[in-house]
Formats: structure tokens, C-alpha cells, sequence
């Protein structure tokens, strides 16, 4: 099982256009976090690895996630750049000799999570990709070769926590993104969950966005979703 502290299940998405927004964000949360991630959007933007360093100086940890799928050996040399630069996670996409390309070339503790099934699909999109297994089933045979091929953990949505824990070795990093506090909403993600909830089906850790960016008040956004884990986790004897 992962011990993770309280405070740090909760990772931000730092979705925003540029390294000074995503900057101003993060000052204005304030101590209220202390995991983020950055992404593609993010990664389009000039200073995306200044504002990686600069969120280590702030002594925050950092999830990279930029689903990299491509040649294996392109994604290990991509991977090993990458651990240099200071991040706990990052993710990868594709077929068991990606994955094992990626579990082989990290180093300096960086964990690499493999995406399942993204949380903006839902029944209909994966009958056009092809896939006529059930969502669960894809989710968890996933999970299985990404352990296979050496890597950390997924991403899952919170639906498919809780048989991935009843199925997976407990050693698995289960990071669960499509978090809402509140039961949701129009938007493009399709299989969310709140906070509470997917702490239950056993997620380790919750990537919310949108809830906090968007919030009038994002470190009060935060600090609300912090209470919300606080009081979800069993109290220790």
C-alpha cells in the first residue's frame, strides 16, 4: 500500500496558457498545495521547464503530464531527459514496449504512470476507437501490462478505482483525475468523481482543475478540497 500524506493527494492542474499565469496561480494558492501538474497546454508555451524548476525552488512537487507516445526509444530518451529535471510523475501512453521503454529510463525517483482510459471518453468513444471490452476490463488489462512493463502506476478515473484495487497488486499508484467537488456538470469530462469518492474506491491521488483554477478564490477552492480529503481518510490509531 502507498503511504501518501493528506496534503499532498491533492495535485492541480495548472491548465493555463502561459508559465506567468500558471505562476500567479500558484502564488496566489499559496501553501494550500503541494503537488501540481503541468501539461501540453503548458508545454506549448515558452518557460515550461523554467516554471518546473521554479515550482522545485517553491518546494512543490511536480506531475508532468504529457502522455508521451511514439517510438520506444524516442519515449526512454524523452523519459530520462525528463528525470533530470526534478518531477515525480509522468505519463505515458501505447503498447507494452513503450511503457517498458519509459520504466527503463527513469531515474531519480520519478515515478512513470501509464493512462488508461482518458476521462474524457466515454462507451460511445471507445466503439469508435474499437475497443468492445467494457471500460473496467480495458482499465484493468491496462493496469496489469503497465505493472508488467515496470511502470509505477496509472491514471484511472475514480469509476474504475475500486476494482483495479480489488484486482491490482496494492503496490500500484492509482492518480485519478476528472475530480469534482461537487457532483458535476456539463463539461468534457464524461466519468468524474468526487473527492470523497474516489478516496473510498482507493484512489492515491486527485487531479483537480477547473474547481480551483476557475474558483474567485483558488487557495480557498483548495483548502476546501483539502478538508474534503482530510475528513475522507481513515483516522490513524
Amino acid at each position: 500500500m502507498n503511504v501518501v500524506s493528506a496534503t499532498d493527494r491533492l495535485i492541480a492542474a495548472l491548465d493555463v496558457p502561459e508559465a506567468a499565469d500558471a505562476q500567479t496561480l500558484v502564488e496566489r494558492i499559496g501553501d494550500a498545495v503541494s503537488f501540481y501538474k503541468i501539461g501540453m497546454e503548458l508545454c506549448m508555451a515558452p518557460g515550461f521547464f523554467d516554471l518546473l524548476d521554479w515550482l522545485r525552488t517553491q518546494d512543490k512537487q511536480v506531475f508532468v503530464d504529457l502522455k508521451f507516445f511514439d517510438i520506444p526509444e524516442t519515449v526512454g530518451r524523452a523519459v530520462a531527459r525528463l528525470s533530470k529535471c526534478g518531477a515525480q510523475f509522468c505519463t505515458v501512453h501505447g503498447n507494452q514496449s513503450i511503457m517498458m521503454a519509459a520504466a527503463q529510463a527513469k531515474s531519480n525517483g520519478m515515478k512513470v504512470l501509464a493512462v488508461t482510459a482518458l476521462t474524457s471518453l466515454d462507451r460511445g468513444d471507445l466503439d469508435d476507437l474499437g475497443f468492445k471490452c467494457d471500460v473496467e476490463s480495458l482499465v484493468l488489462s491496462r493496469a496489469r501490462r503497465a505493472l508488467a512493463a515496470g511502470c509505477d502506476g496509472v491514471v484511472s478515473s475514480g469509476l474504475e478505482v475500486e476494482r483495479l484495487r480489488a484486482e491490482a497488486p496494492s503496490e500500484l499508484i492509482v492518480v485519478t483525475p476528472g475530480i469534482r467537488p461537487v457532483e458535476n456538470t456539463n463539461e468534457d469530462q464524461k466519468r468524474v468523481m468526487t473527492p470523497a469518492r474516489a478516496l473510498a474506491a482507493g484512489a492515491d491521488y486527485l487531479v483537480v482543475g477547473r474547481p480551483i483554477r476557475d474558483a474567485a478564490d483558488p487557495r480557498a477552492a483548495a483548502l476546501a478540497i483539502q478538508a474534503e480529503i482530510a475528513s475522507a481518510l481513515p483516522v490513524a490509531a
